[in-house]
């Protein structure tokens, strides 16, 4: 890297940015250079029940919740039965042959996973990256999705419908009111009621409903307003070292954003912090067993320069 960009980074250090440089001015994993051998060892400990979950959703045309800008998945076939004959010169015999197919579908579709190159604040991407070191053609020049290779960590599991309760009475049964800002008094309170604690880490995920109820009602007639984390919880978070946020609603944090600061919780841990983000994780199961503490893994996609990629995260309980 040239000295004129390691200059620029550490001007743009401040009080904010807590980890930048923390693991050097060159990091580009963040927060994930916490899981040392140490701490996935005393993870695995977790596990009590050995029962797993999978937390991703489908990928497909409709039946799930998508984002208009990031169009529709598409799955199509590149060879089937039809092509039957076009190995026959590599001694293929007949009734035997194969379908394959193209995928194309956005790297922030359904249950996924957000880079450290996805959002930035001030210009700057984590430890100081600009973001003009994103490019079209060849993506991210740091921070990718193929730098988190595979993450292997505690889970711990806050329910925030069965801890707050949901809007029924206000029509939106089974999701914690739409647009509620989660405080970090809250989430520390619900972690206290489940007897569980937060920490150096770990990988926190928040339930809020949301994708249950879209699911419920299949994405009809419903706000794009959601209940999720604000600054404080944010931080509150980022203070107990995490190495990543999920949740079942869009963005991890609340919509409308917490003071109208657009994608205010996403600078605060993927930009100041380094904390990764999921979102669109399927926590109903989850809920359902009261499992609220489990090892979970996560492996994305390693497509270079991605801003990241779905993932079907699985927690072993």
């Amino acid at each position: 890297m040239a000295d004129e960009t390691k200059n620029s980074k550490t001007e743009n250090k401040n009080t904010e940015n807590k980890n930048w440089g923390r693991w050097g001015d060159d990091d580009e994993r963040g927060a994930l250079n916490l899981l040392t051998p140490e701490i996935i060892l005393k993870a695995s400990k977790s596990i009590t029940t050995g029962k797993v979950y999978s937390l991703g959703i489908p990928i497909q045309r409709s039946g799930v919740p998508l984002l208009d800008y990031r169009g529709t998945p598409m799955r199509l076939s590149l060879m089937n039965y039809s092509d039957d004959g076009m190995y026959d010169g590599m001694g293929c015999e007949p009734g035997t042959g194969a379908h394959e197919d193209v995928l194309v579908f956005a790297s922030h579709t359904t249950s996924h996973m957000d880079a450290l190159c996805h959002v930035y604040g001030k210009a700057k991407h984590y430890n100081g990256f600009g973001a003009e070191t994103m490019k079209t053609h060849t993506g991210a020049a740091h921070l990718g999705i193929e730098k988190v290779g595979v993450i292997a960590a505690r889970m711990v599991m806050l329910d925030m419908v069965a801890h707050l309760g949901d809007d029924s009475e206000g029509g939106a049964e089974g999701v914690v009111k739409l647009g509620h800002c989660f405080t970090a008094t809250e989430l520390e309170e619900c972690a206290k009621a489940q007897g569980i604690e937060i920490g150096e880490g770990d990988i926190v995920l928040i339930r809020t409903g949301y994708l249950d109820f879209w699911i419920a009602k299949n994405g009809q007639d419903i706000s794009f307003e959601q209940p999720g984390i604000g600054k404080e919880a944010a931080r509150w978070l980022a203070e107990k070292d995490v190495v990543a946020v999920g949740s079942d609603n869009a963005a991890v944090e609340s919509i409308p954003f917490d003071e109208n600061d657009f994608l205010t919780v996403h600078k605060i841990l993927l930009v100041e912090n380094g904390i990764y983000m999921a979102e669109f994780l399927n926590l109903a199961e989850l809920a359902k067993d009261k499992c609220y503490e489990g090892f979970m893994t996560i492996s994305p996609l390693k497509v270079t320069g991605a801003t990241g990629s779905p993932v079907n995260p699985v927690v072993v309980g």
